[in-house]
């Protein structure tokens, strides 16, 4: 009960940030923006004459994806920033101070802050791709081959960058937790492309470096998992076949396995506990 008031508290607070306020008239300008170009393809040409049906949908496939990348970057710098001072800035202010007396444990207070940020990421997410999507069915009638799998790791995504903010934000500054975390996320992006790079190419060491930066950080395997689940067949099909498209960080010629799943999850629960620990142990 406690962690649902926590969520509950940190959800209101959250919501009177004018930085939220900001952000969601920002998405929503993006999303009219984006809907608009996309209602312009049909007046495409494709060699002096109007592009087909399929060409269309080929192209508004291709700047979906690139859409929904734009979108990823601004879901984990924002969880970032937003998941940075909920523990570091409440201990500044001295808010921290006047909670722990009363019977509440640290780590109740960690799992309900991380809680209600989940739940603002969610449906962040959630509703951002939601209408993305439908304005784009409705200005082109194109909508990508699984939109609900690739929210949901658009969604995991934007959670893990949190955790890691949360975590930081135990012991380090606001400003300092949310730059570490979005430099861990940059780094996992280039160790995503790397690996994919030393896998066509059979670059055993680039490989392994690539794999082992996107274990430590699994944004990266989860944005390849957006990407895929947003690509038609036939894109799929014909990028395969093409070491460059390796490199693509647009592009995912196969799903994240079961195992590298398992694997992000395991990291959420991991690195939560660790920011319990970290907070339940440092000297206010």
């Amino acid at each position: 009960m406690v962690v649902w008031t926590i969520a509950a508290l940190t959800l209101r607070e959250a919501a009177r940030r004018r930085l939220l306020t900001a952000v969601g008239i920002l998405t929503l300008v993006m999303i009219i923006f984006t809907v608009w170009g996309f209602s312009r393809l049909p007046t495409l040409t494709c060699g002096g004459t109007p592009c087909s049906p399929v060409e269309i949908r080929t192209i508004a496939a291709g700047l979906l994806i690139l859409v929904a990348y734009m979108f990823s970057v601004i879901l984990a710098i924002g969880a970032a920033f937003v998941a940075a001072p909920a523990i570091a800035g409440e201990i500044e202010s001295g808010v921290m101070l006047a909670m722990l007396p009363r019977p509440i444990r640290r780590a109740e207070i960690v799992l309900g802050k991380w809680l209600g940020l989940a739940i603002l990421v969610t449906l962040y997410a959630g509703l951002t791709g939601a209408l993305e999507f439908l304005g784009i069915k409705l200005a082109i009638g194109y909508v990508p081959p699984q939109p609900v799998l690739a929210l949901l790791f658009l969604i995991g995504q934007g959670i893990v960058l949190l955790t890691l903010a949360l975590f930081c934000s135990t012991r380090l500054s606001p400003i300092t937790a949310g730059v570490v975390a979005v430099i861990l996320f940059g780094l996992a992006r280039l160790g995503g492309i790397a690996e994919a790079i030393g896998l066509a190419f059979q670059n055993e060491t680039i490989a392994a470096v690539g794999t082992v930066m996107s274990l430590l950080l699994p944004t990266d395997g989860l944005w390849r998992g957006v990407a895929f689940f947003m690509e038609p067949v036939a894109l799929i099909a014909l990028a395969s076949n093409q070491r460059a498209a390796a490199a693509n960080p647009f592009f995912a010629s196969s799903p994240p396995t079961t195992a590298f799943i398992l694997w992000a999850v395991g990291w959420v629960v991991v690195v939560l506990g660790m920011a319990v620990f970290s907070f339940d142990r440092r000297d206010l």
